[in-house]
């Protein structure tokens, strides 16, 4: 992966949005347009644009698609250093900050199979979002 390529899907505040909330774990869109409060259009372009710059990668579980990032062992040098920083900087962001705080209050019990069993809740229920 480029460095470029990289600082292109960086320059964006939903991208770095989502990228944050991705380095918790993975989600689908209904998620997103919780979490962001943004239409899930806008959420499905930007996650299909990192997704074609390789910065996330998306799974299908019925009718969602699970997005996450590479495995940790895939990631280039350049987006392990560039996460690592946008996870140290959103720590003193108001708005990430919010991000995360909803992030907590989701409830996980009702996404799909695949980020239930993900997240850790195992309930495999479908999405309710």
């Amino acid at each position: 992966m480029k460095l470029v390529q990289i600082y292109q899907c960086l320059c964006d505040e939903t991208r770095l949005r989502l990228l944050h909330l991705l380095l918790q774990g993975p989600l689908c869109v209904c998620h997103f347009q919780g979490l962001l409060g943004e239409p899930q259009v806008k959420i499905s372009k930007h996650l299909g644009y990192l997704k074609t710059r390789g910065l996330v990668t998306a799974k299908r579980s019925g009718n969602w698609m699970i997005y996450a990032l590479p495995a940790e062992k895939t990631r280039s040098v350049e987006l392990k250093a560039n996460l690592a920083c946008l996870q140290d900087c959103a720590a003193e962001n108001a708005v990430f900050k919010r991000d995360l705080a909803r992030l907590k209050k989701l409830d996980l019990e009702c996404a799909p199979a695949a980020v239930a069993e993900a997240c850790g809740t195992g309930k495999g229920k479908t999405c309710c979002c």
